[in-house]
């Protein structure tokens, strides 16, 4: 089994550049099945993601040119398929984002339903109710999600009962060839949704108020090809500004808008961080005890849960106690478990974690419980004690490219090794 091992107590510090953002390129992707012909998306990140979407379009009969490695040409003039492969889509969440560009070509999708990080149950009840509303009929049948108009799309206000990412996506990919006009209230605000709705408008689309909780979408007759780059990664400009913070020495993280992690950003610098913003970028250090603080996920602008992990593991080391809330995913906390054998004191209580502040880490074996998690035990290796090895790191690769390249790019004693797994014996030890 392939492993990510670390040895704590190496200085980390320097410069690193963040890849495109993982959730909106996979949209962006998925977006492209809406207007037939070439499109170029640059700022692509070479993650496994991006390589299961690629493989979905091209099933559906796309064609994908790797012009370098951050850069997609993706013709779609070709596609003739609405059905995505069940073995493909079940290895991500982000496979449903594929049925409101489907719909909004042929009118018709069949899209398996989505699986990823085994972080909550990802429920897309309204994604389901929003586009029945502009006429969308479904039926759910051996695991797949069949989807068709038979009276063609129409614009409707459609009120999310929650500010979900995925519906609004869909939503707006849905309905950007809808007669009439479609609002969205209660629209998700995430910086990816903005990105996805400037690549559709550059295509032709008539899209308003994106990144608003209102956004106003005036169907077209057609959508054409366009180049586009994708915005940089907020979570794992996150991830390394977190890792500065946890380290101490100074570490500048380059290529997002820091305005894209607001929130985070002032929460970290309650906790005794020092922060320096530049247009593009962020440079953080520390160099006085970190200073408990409590957190509470929410969709944006609020605090995102995929930065919950990593602050976690901050948080584990302040001087003092905390709560952590979830109120995002309901199985979040799988990180707590991984920590307490690295010496963390971490007590979970339904949607609450109770973080007491310990003097220091230890080494330990551990696993990835998910995409952040994984990449938040990583960082904790960093500063425990002796060596970490960390399992199950396929999550870690779903959603950062060259994640131990750049650590040892700062300094960091983390390398790629395998090890023996020893096979539990078959039938009953009499």
């Amino acid at each position: 089994m392939e492993v990510i091992q670390v040895l704590g107590g190496r200085p980390v510090t320097g410069e690193v550049l963040v890849e495109g953002a993982k959730n909106s390129a996979l949209k962006l992707m998925a977006a492209t099945i809406a207007a037939p012909g070439v499109t170029t998306l640059k700022n692509v990140p070479d993650i496994s993601d991006v390589h299961v979407m690629g493989k979905v379009l091209k099933r559906l009969g796309a064609k994908i040119e790797v012009v370098n490695k951050h850069e997609l040409r993706i013709d779609t003039t070709d596609v003739d398929k609405w059905e995505t492969p069940y073995e493909l889509v079940a290895q991500m969440r982000a496979s449903t984002a594929v049925l409101g560009p489907l719909i909004s070509r042929f009118g018709k999708a069949v899209v398996a339903m989505p699986g990823g990080c085994n972080i909550g149950e990802r429920k897309i009840d309204m994604h389901i109710l929003g586009l029945e509303a502009l006429g969308v009929e479904f039926k759910v049948d051996h695991g797949n999600i069949h989807a068709s108009t038979p009276n063609g799309l129409h614009g409707e206000t459609v009120t999310l009962a929650f500010a979900s990412v995925g519906a609004t996506e869909n939503l707006i990919m849905a309905s950007v060839r809808a007669r009439g006009v479609t609002v969205i209230d209660n629209a998700a605000r995430e910086p990816e949704i903005v990105d996805l709705a400037n690549m559709l408008n550059e295509m032709g689309a008539d899209i308003r108020g994106a990144g608003t909780p209102v956004v106003e979408i005036h169907g077209v007759g057609e959508l054409h090809p366009v180049t586009h780059t994708v915005v940089g990664d907020r979570i794992e400009a996150g991830t390394f500004i977190a890792t500065g913070a946890l380290c101490g020495a100074p570490i500048t993280v380059r290529g997002f808008d820091p305005l894209h992690l607001g929130l985070v950003l002032r929460k970290y610098a309650q906790m005794g961080i020092s922060i320096e913003r530049g247009e593009r970028e962020v440079t953080v250090w520390r160099d006085r005890p970190l200073v408990p603080t409590d957190i509470q996920t929410l969709p944006f602008p609020g605090f995102p849960t995929d930065m919950q992990a990593q602050t976690m593991t901050l948080l584990s080391l302040a001087k003092g106690s905390c709560i952590i809330t979830e109120n995002v995913f309901e199985n979040r906390f799988m990180l707590a478990s991984e920590l307490r054998r690295m010496g963390a004191d971490i007590t979970i209580e339904g949607h609450h974690a109770i973080v007491h502040g310990v003097d220091g880490l230890s080494g330990a074996q551990v696993k990835s419980p998910d995409l952040r998690g994984g990449a938040a035990l990583v960082m904790a290796g960093l500063v425990a004690d002796g060596y970490t090895t960390i399992g199950d790191i396929h999550h870690i690769r779903r959603g950062y490219e060259d994640f131990v390249e750049k650590l040892q790019a700062l300094g960091a004693d983390v390398r790629y090794n395998t090890v023996e797994v020893e096979e539990a014996p078959l039938g009953w030890d009499l």
